[in-house]
């Protein structure tokens, strides 16, 4: 057994993909990291469909702290070309309502796809997504230690130590834990919350399996009634009463050469408890054949792992931020799979702590105030994702008023994802000047994914109030939907051109005509929250142009 003390500046526990790019970030800026994990590289995990904000979060992250190869990921033509060659493409959110023993109803379906001009985001495979990332650690210095456990760690005045179950010690001046839900430190200082304060309840079962047939090869809906960008070519949600199965294809881009298929279900542990007398291939076929059309999808599928079975899904955290510790992302709580925010919340915290940490590390400061806003910043971002992903298994099982909830989580996607382009953009035409991203901070609701704004704020409370009367019978299905629609198709911040205020049209994709309506109406006619970023991002467009025009 050895006895080594090994001394660094950081310690960072888990190197998936958070843990490997908060160290390729101090790193690269010339600290001593040492990166540790008790699995090794590449190794499976979950987590694997992108959203916008995600995209945008990654293009900051990779200028603000000159790591460039973060942008890889951004892209699902770049993440196959520099990656790997197994990544999917994900052009749209896709959801579908299903009830046992029927056919479902294509009258009952949503799809938003994803604009272009936003992203052309993936499905990451996440074995090479993180090994990659852990890659660009290690050559940008990182000590790395795989199969290496941490059995103790120890908090003096002068800093912390971490030992290894081969009796390593590593002495550091900070330590971050990335290692997720068997988090060390929440252990050691008995952080978690009992019981969670998160209202939302759900387990899941998931594996990645080969040969999953297209829904659009199985749905047996004629042409006319199908969305206008095939459900293979995006994230496929199967919803249910308080449940749903996720289908994200690897093998759905032209570059890709990856055949498997991500699967998962997902659902509410006390109307589904967890069956004794099953295992979760056997429940999950239980599943299927409840649901005739999904059960088509997999008449030729086959597992090609283990499957993974949870209790509950949702945990969380009384504090996130210590003296020298941080609970980073996932180690500080966690909600559920739907709408996909793990990953946006995670890149949006790297963000947040990343220059806080390179400044205490210089500074030889690491008091808790001047992190405070990261614990701020983690618990709001569980809390609202907490909301509308309750309201969310509430609404299932009554299509207007999940429809309803459909468009109060969608609308707010392009004026999120316009501030963080915004800010990348003055960035980089103003010098290189940090101040623009530390005004993504200032909002007034942290966490929220569009948290400037007071109306959208007042939206998300009212759907959260509605929701959870028709949840306890205050309100009947049909009343509280129209309440919801009510409200988004008398809001002012809510864009006319794509769709969102009309009951009609739940297939929301947004044609370049249509942006070009949008912007016309986001610098003329839009409220001033939305009318600033309209502008903003036109000039910003019209600068860059020039600049790129200078240069050639």
């Amino acid at each position: 057994m050895s006895a080594k003390t090994h001394e660094c500046d950081v310690v960072i526990l888990g190197s998936g993909i958070a843990g490997s790019m908060l160290g390729a970030i101090l790193a690269r800026k010339g600290w001593k990291v040492v990166l540790v994990d008790a699995a090794t590289h590449p190794r499976f995990a979950v987590g694997e469909s992108m959203i916008p904000q995600f995209a945008a979060f990654l293009q900051i992250l990779a200028v603000r702290y000159d790591v460039p190869e973060i942008a890889a990921l951004c892209d699902v033509k770049t993440i196959n070309e520099q990656v790997s060659n197994t990544f999917g493409v994900k052009r749209h959110f896709g959801f579908m309502v299903h009830r046992p023993g029927e056919e479902p109803d294509p009258r009952e379906s949503n799809q938003f796809v994803i604009p272009k001009t936003l992203t052309e985001a993936s499905h990451l495979f996440r074995q090479d997504s993180d090994a990659y990332m852990f890659q660009v650690a290690a050559k940008y210095g990182c000590d790395t230690r795989q199969q290496w456990r941490a059995t103790d760690v120890d908090f003096d005045d002068d800093g912390v130590t971490v030992v290894g179950q081969n009796g390593e010690r590593l002495r550091a001046r900070y330590v971050v834990d990335a290692s997720g839900f068997r988090s060390p430190l929440a252990e050691k200082f008995d952080l978690r919350e009992k019981p969670s304060r998160l209202k939302h309840h759900s387990r899941s079962m998931f594996t990645h399996m080969i040969g999953v047939t297209p829904f659009d090869d199985v749905s047996g809906h004629p042409k006319a009634e199908r969305p206008p960008v095939p459900w293979h070519e995006g994230t496929m949600h199967h919803m249910f009463e308080r449940g749903w199965f996720w289908i994200i294809p690897f093998d759905n881009y032209k570059l890709s050469r990856n055949p498997l298929c991500s699967v998962g279900l997902t659902f509410d542990e006390r109307l589904y408890p967890k069956p004794d007398d099953m295992t979760p291939e056997e429940e999950f076929n239980y599943w299927l054949d409840r649901f005739p059309a999904v059960k088509r999808q997999f008449t030729n599928a086959r597992r090609v792992r283990e499957w993974v079975s949870t209790p509950r899904l949702q945990y969380s955290s009384k504090k996130s931020i210590g003296y020298r510790w941080c609970l980073m992302a996932h180690a500080a709580g966690f909600i559920d799979p739907l709408f996909s925010r793990g990953l946006s919340n995670t890149a949006e915290v790297i963000n947040s702590l990343a220059w806080r940490l390179l400044d205490a590390l210089e500074d030889d400061d690491f008091s808790v105030e001047r992190f405070e806003f990261v614990e701020h910043l983690e618990q709001r971002l569980l809390d609202y994702h907490d909301d509308i992903v309750n309201c969310s298994f509430i609404a299932f099982s009554h299509f207007k008023l999940w429809d309803a909830v459909f468009r109060v989580w969608g609308f707010a996607t392009t004026p999120a994802t316009m501030r963080l382009t915004r800010s990348l953009m003055r960035y980089r035409l103003d010098g290189d000047n940090d101040d623009h991203f530390k005004e993504l901070e200032k909002a007034p609701h942290t966490g929220l994914w569009w948290p400037e704004s007071d109306k959208f704020k007042r939206i998300i409370d009212t759907t959260v109030e509605v929701c959870e009367k028709y949840e306890v019978g205050e309100l009947d299905g049909d009343a509280a939907a129209d309440r919801i629609f009510t409200m988004i198709q008398e809001s002012d911040i809510v864009p006319h051109p794509f769709g969102w205020k009309n009951r009609d049209e739940r297939y929301i994709f947004p044609s370049p005509r249509q942006m070009i309506h949008f912007m016309s109406w986001a610098t003329t006619a839009a409220p001033p929250e939305i009318k600033e970023l309209g502008r903003d991002t036109l000039r910003g467009l019209a600068a860059s142009a020039v600049r790129r025009k200078k240069l050639l």
